[in-house]
């Protein structure tokens, strides 16, 4: 992959690391300007950081959301390219004495990129080999470079100083790491502005067969701080395995129905919403939500129901899952009856909130399930829709330790005031949102220190399908104080009171804070 090595002139092991660390970090800034600038060509940070997603032991997503948060993609891009830069310093300095080193580590380097790429699904595999060809030879021809420059001054001529040879390498050096930071940051913002570019293809979405009503009156509370009755799309969290946002191309992205039927089929973009299509309030979250944790969210979709495609592909009467796929490979899965219930619409959505779905959020298509955690039903940039057993497949993150089936669980949360807040004696709001999609919320208490529950007012309820804001009206005394909530939904059941964490179905507990009065 490199060409043949020659002998370099020793230097020392300081010197030599900067230039591995400029070379290496040369070589990324160029790969991410080329998968920047040709559609199909994959982020070699990108395709290693999915490969470690790929490859992580049960139990890392949850210590990671713990640590990081939706920080997550960013701190595991950033590990990448330490990682990656370390090695190229580590290799600069093994090759003062034994050059072949330096072909030997940037081929395998290349070769880890290059098998990373192909597993992309929407990589074009010829530009998977361009993007680790020229990773290698840019590090390959710079570190050699580097090291030449940086033997040279410590054997200057009699006219040039020793002083400015070693300039002339650190400045050097300097000016390739700039160069390699520019085309990085110009190759990301090129992936970005791609991905973006993707959801103009849509068009305006048709307008819905089945509008959703607006929210009845009552439905939102006016509180300060509270939770807004519908999540706005950049507000919306986002948990995913996706390091870079997939691009689909609508000139061939399909959405194929297939396994247990007796009809498979696929649909364009067009044809999908060209579809009867209805609107719904949904409120979705995330298995990895802490409880009083903001990984929750309600919106407006807009979709085809999933009914309606299983009904044209005619769903055999043993298939007891439906797996959904993602263009990048991820999948989900969950039992049929979830899809068929006459008391819940599963939808494949194409619109959030009046607007094409965003990148970010799928498009152009996503699976959204009532009731069901997103780990196994909300698949996005949906490809596929598989009838199956239970039995048969075990989606994305069963075998990672998580839950097969994950309905969500009854949940509250205190909005305001914030923990540690400051309260002045006397009326105060203590307020939030509480959620039991397919449920709906029947009663949402506070508890004051050790004292009696005591009911909160609900909102008007958009539907079971989605949260309820509640107020509670405290006359606040001096003092410290610990507030807690808790919820009941629909069928009478109280949320549990035993603290859990996330993992293998859902946190549980009851939100508390502590506030002072004063």
């Amino acid at each position: 992959m490199v060409p043949a090595e020659s002998a370099t002139p020793l230097v020392s092991r300081r010197d030599a690391a900067l230039a591995g660390l400029a070379a290496g970090g040369l070589a990324l800034g160029i790969a991410e300007l080329v998968a920047g600038l040709l559609p199909g060509a994959p982020s070699p940070i990108i395709a290693v950081g999915d490969l470690v997603i790929a490859l992580q032991p049960p139990g890392a997503k949850q210590l990671v959301v713990d640590l990081f948060g939706l920080a997550d993609k960013l701190i595991l891009n950033l590990v990448v390219i330490a990682v990656a830069l370390a090695a190229a310093a580590g290799i600069a300095i093994a090759s003062r004495t034994r050059p072949v080193v330096a072909t030997l580590g940037i081929t395998v380097f290349g070769l880890l990129a290059l098998g990373a790429g192909l597993r992309d699904p929407l990589a074009e595999p010829l530009l998977a080999i361009v993007v680790a060809l020229v990773a290698s030879l840019v590090a390959w021809f710079a570190l050699r470079w580097l090291l030449r420059l940086a033997a040279r001054r410590m054997t200057p001529p009699v006219a040039e100083m020793p002083a400015w040879g070693r300039r002339r390498f650190i400045g050097t050096s300097i000016a390739v790491i700039g160069a390699a930071a520019t085309g990085g940051v110009l190759g990301r913002t090129l992936l970005a502005q791609a991905r973006e570019g993707a959801v103009p293809q849509a068009g305006a979405l048709p307008a819905p067969d089945a509008t959703a009503p607006p929210p009845p009156a009552g439905a939102s509370l006016d509180v300060a701080g509270i939770t807004p009755l519908v999540t706005p799309n950049e507000r919306f969290y986002r948990i995913d395995t996706a390091l870079l946002v997939p691009r689909p191309r609508l000139e061939t992205w399909r959405l194929v129905v297939t396994g247990m039927v007796d009809s498979p089929f696929q649909l364009t973009y067009d044809e999908l919403v060209a579809l009867p299509l209805i609107e719904q309030y949904v409120t979705i979250a995330c298995v990895s939500n802490e409880v009083g944790g903001d990984l929750v969210g309600n919106a407006l979709w807009r979709g085809v129901r999933l009914k309606e495609l299983l009904e044209r592909a005619g769903v055999a009467p043993d298939a007891t899952q439906i797996v959904g796929r993602s263009v990048d490979g991820f999948t989900v899965g969950f039992p049929t009856v979830h899809a068929l219930a006459e008391e819940r619409e599963a939808m494949v959505a194409v619109g959030m909130n009046g607007e094409p779905l965003p990148a970010d959020h799928g498009f152009p298509a996503r699976l959204i399930v009532p009731g069901l955690f997103g780990y196994v039903s909300a698949t996005k940039w949906l490809t596929e829709i598989e009838l199956t057993t239970l039995d048969a497949f075990d989606a994305y993150w069963v075998p990672l330790g998580w839950a097969k089936q994950g309905p969500i669980l009854t949940q509250s949360r205190i909005d305001v005031p914030r923990s540690g807040a400051s309260l002045p004696v006397g009326s105060t709001a203590v307020a939030g949102v509480a959620w039991a999609p397919d449920r709906g919320i029947s009663k949402v208490e506070v508890q004051v220190d050790e004292g009696d529950w005591a009911d909160a007012e609900l909102s008007v309820p958009i539907s079971d399908a989605t949260w309820v804001q509640w107020l509670y009206r405290w006359d606040a005394v001096a003092g410290a104080h610990a507030l807690r909530v808790r919820a009941t939904d629909g069928q009478g059941e109280v949320q549990e009171e035993r603290r859990t964490p996330p993992p293998p179905d859902g946190a549980r507990g009851y939100h508390a804070i502590d506030v002072t009065v004063a």
